[in-house]
């Protein structure tokens, strides 16, 4: 099972702790991460490599990214 986190329309820190929170708090190993901005997609890629997750690929549609993250 999977999870998404919409952090939309939100600036960091907070689409980075949303995340954080997620991987941390649940037993779903893939998550999806949605976000509307280049400074949000890069921190997030960033902190979810850093707790050793794997980083899919990255699709945008406009302004939105999705960001596939894997634990482990």
């Amino acid at each position: 099972m999977s999870t998404t986190v919409d952090a939309r329309g939100l600036s960091c820190p907070q689409p980075v702790l949303m995340t954080l929170d997620a991987i941390q708090s649940g037993t779903d190993t893939e998550f999806l991460i949605l976000v509307d901005n280049e400074a949000s997609r890069e921190n997030v890629i960033r902190a979810a490599a850093a707790k050793g997750c794997r980083i899919g690929d990255v699709t945008r549609d406009g302004d939105d990214c999705t960001i596939p993250i894997s634990k482990g």
